[in-house]
């Protein structure tokens, strides 16, 4: 599929906004403990994004020590042949860094959502909350997070999740956007190429995943911590990323910081507020997302050729629940 190309549809030299990442994304959702299928938003336990950055402003980026995390536990894990360990079950967040040329070496982020849903493009202003459960170079590593599985608790007895279902892929943006006298801030853009857009999309719409869509993206401050009035919890200490001097600094006193560097997203723990800017990618930013995708076979599907024999894929391919 490839990371698309951007076309301004402004003279370059009024264009507002520069190109921080390119890549691609890939959208998944779990269906509830116990459940098999989902059939509504009800029915659903999660919603994953994973993000495959492939170039950018610069082709070498920081992430975290290769050690630290569940980055870090998932070797540990597959080095001892300790299945437990593979599993991914690192409680700290991810700490140190190591550089990865993401135009050479897959690099692939790991999202979870706080809540089942993107933000309602009808509703701006209103922040969503979400964090790097794990980053990797490991493809292996993500597809083990969204398999199914089945395990043991004490007052319910033996239970069972199902392995996550593929939801949508395309094409994304990390941007820096200018407006008059204001500070720089980011966005993320993204455009479908599957589902097709003249699909139902009955379980992408339930879950404002639209066919493109804008949002600002907010990196909060580990460093910050929120008061008992806050509307996100938020992560355990224990839990939340350690950033390098070097990207730490940027916040200075502030609690959230754009995500310029997008190196703040290859820590695991790294929380973020995703706000809902538009859904109309030309009109609000000034240039059009183009995928490479022309018809949309599953033979040009590089989610199906990366985790279509873990994840399901007829939503992702009939824009259906099951």
């Amino acid at each position: 599929m490839g990371q698309g190309q951007e076309v301004y549809k402004t003279k370059t030299e009024d264009a507002r906004v520069e190109i921080l990442e390119r890549g691609e994304i890939f959208f998944f959702y779990r269906p509830k403990v116990d459940k098999e299928e989902a059939h509504s938003p009800d029915d659903v336990q999660r919603l994953y994004i994973v993000l495959r950055p492939e170039s950018g402003e610069r082709p070498i980026e920081v992430k975290q020590d290769p050690d630290s995390g569940k980055e870090g536990a998932k070797k540990k894990g597959s080095d001892s042949g300790d299945d437990k360990g593979s599993s991914g079950s690192g409680s700290e967040g991810g700490h140190g860094k190591q550089q990865v040329n993401i135009e050479k070496q897959p690099l692939l982020r790991f999202i979870v959502m706080g809540r089942k849903s993107l933000p309602d493009p009808s509703k701006k202003g209103t922040p969503f909350w979400g964090f790097v459960e794990l980053v990797t170079t490991n493809i292996d590593d993500v597809k083990s997070s969204i398999q199914g599985e089945e395990y043991d608790t004490k007052t319910k007895g033996q239970r069972h999740t199902s392995a996550a279902r593929a939801l949508g892929e395309g094409i994304y943006r990390i941007l820096r956007h200018k407006e008059g006298k204001k500070k720089p801030h980011t966005h993320l853009i993204y455009k479908l190429e599957f589902p097709p857009e003249d699909e139902n999309n009955e379980p992408q719409e339930s879950l404002n995943i639209k066919h493109e869509g804008s949002f600002h993206i907010q990196i909060k401050n580990p460093a910050q911590h929120g008061s008992s009035t806050s509307q996100f919890r938020g992560l355990q200490m224990k839990r939340q990323a350690v950033f390098p001097a070097h990207l730490q600094g940027q916040f200075g006193k502030l609690r959230f910081h754009p995500a310029d560097p997008p190196d703040f997203l290859n820590y695991e723990g790294c929380e973020f507020l995703f706000i809902s800017a538009s859904d109309n990618i030309e009109e609000e930013l000034g240039l059009e997302l183009q995928t490479e995708v022309v018809e949309a076979d599953e033979s040009c599907s590089d989610l199906i050729k990366t985790f279509g024999e873990t994840a399901s894929t007829s939503p992702l391919l009939k824009g259906t629940w099951v």
